[in-house]
């Protein structure tokens, strides 16, 4: 019998516990470990900072939910792997013995790198967590309170998923707009990205001109290639950087709220383990999404290393979309089997990008194919029908998470929505 533990119960390690389950059986062992006892649906987070959600409709409890599928639950801190002992140690001392490890941890939030940023010990809000997002609502109700401000949302050097920054000044102005309050605010987007709609991607279709326009029609200023330094409380430091990487303005934008994405690195306890990951902690894989140092590691999300799409003046990340991160997890399961059966890895992951966005009362579509340019398909459309998409999904996507579910969710549900039959 084989014992495959599952690092991480995210919208990659769930699918991941499921899938692995049905295609073992119960000749063998899944145990998910999770330093929280809830499963929260992360791309919903924008949705609770503005009160359009709380945290009873996004979350639910984890070990319920895995006992019905005869799977292990272990809500607790992992302190270190022992990559050689194939060992985990756990924050109270006790130990788990793997024969397989499932990495899909998600990032360590690197708020650190950018002084005075973040939710506890800093000054911006985040909506990374469904903890940061009830955080940004208490901050966005201040601001109301106020009754007029300066908005600031963006995402600092080194941010990697550009889309909740998009998302959320969206929803936010949407927001404004329905309390018929918008014209008391003024907002602005800072981003480390070279243009907008570059989304950590290089663009993908006319991303550029459709979000520059939005933005615009939206009556929210922008600044692009922004480093930002540091903030304070109401201010925020940036310096704006030009094509050839020289600073070109430094600006002190004030604020009554601010929502800046931080960098990502990797937790602490895979960072630690000296040739499994880059400099950032991102896991090394290869095309079996297995680590080339620890063979019986494997890992998929947003902890596995993929070199930005390009090089640019201020640093940004390649962003890990769900159904890149569900391929990932299948070719995971697929090849874990194999090794369990004798025979060699042979699955690779589909690397195409497909991401709904929603803007507050419409939303916009991108489909990258594959998602590291040149591309077989790249297209960006916008529309009402993907705002009632991703609600939609939402709902259909914590429902089988609760019945557990083996099947692929976002190549039956969005492929289908977007009358893609399979992307190859």
């Amino acid at each position: 019998m084989a014992h495959i533990v599952v690092l991480g119960a995210g919208t990659g390690g769930m699918p991941a516990a499921y899938e692995m389950k049905a295609a073992l059986g119960s000749g063998h062992e899944v145990t998910v470990v999770n330093e929280r006892d809830y499963f929260q649906f992360t791309p919903s987070n924008p949705w609770v900072a503005v009160g359009w959600r709380d945290r009873a409709s996004i979350t639910f409890d984890i070990k319920t939910y895995l006992s019905k599928k005869n799977i292990n639950f272990i809500a607790k801190r992992v302190m270190k792997i022992d990559a050689e002992g194939s060992e985990l140690t756990f924050d109270d001392g006790e130990t788990l013995k793997y024969d397989y490890l499932v990495i899909a941890t998600g990032p360590r939030l690197a708020f650190e790198e950018v002084e005075g940023t973040g939710p506890h010990e800093g000054y911006t809000d985040s909506v990374c967590t469904v903890d940061h997002a009830e955080k940004a609502y208490e901050s966005y109700q201040a601001m109301l309170a106020k009754g007029s401000g300066h908005i600031v949302i963006g995402a600092v050097p080194f941010a990697s998923c550009f889309g909740p920054a998009y998302e959320f000044a969206f929803i936010v102005d949407a927001d404004l707009r329905k309390k018929k309050i918008r014209n008391k605010y003024t907002m602005q987007f800072v981003t480390s990205e070279p243009y907008i709609g570059h989304l950590g991607l290089g663009g993908v279709g006319d991303s550029k001109g459709m979000l520059e326009s939005e933005l615009r029609n939206h009556h929210i200023n922008w600044i692009t290639n922004a480093k930002t330094t540091r903030a304070e409380p109401g201010k925020l430091f940036v310096e704006e950087i030009g094509s050839d990487g020289e600073k070109v303005k430094d600006h002190e934008i004030n604020f009554d709220f601010a929502m800046m994405l931080p960098a990502f690195k990797g937790v602490d306890a895979v960072m630690a383990v000296e040739g499994l990951c880059n400099p950032r902690g991102f896991v090394f894989v290869d095309e079996y999404q297995r680590n080339p140092t620890y063979r019986n590691i494997f890992s998929a999300g947003v902890c596995i290393a993929i070199p930005p799409v390009e090089p640019t003046p201020v640093p940004t990340g390649a962003p890990k979309t769900g159904y890149m991160i569900e391929s990932m997890v299948t070719a995971i399961v697929h090849n874990i089997a194999d090794e369990i059966e004798g025979r060699e890895p042979k699955t690779t992951a589909t690397w195409n990008a497909i991401c709904l966005a929603d803007m507050g009362d419409t939303g916009a579509a991108f489909v990258a194919l594959p998602q590291i340019p040149p591309r077989n398909v790249a297209w960006f459309k916008k529309g009402k029908w993907v705002h009632a998409a991703k609600i939609a999904f939402e709902k259909y996507f914590i429902r089988k998470m609760k019945k557990g579910t083996s099947e692929p969710l976002y190549e039956k549900y969005i492929l289908k929505m977007l009358g893609i039959e399979k992307l190859g």
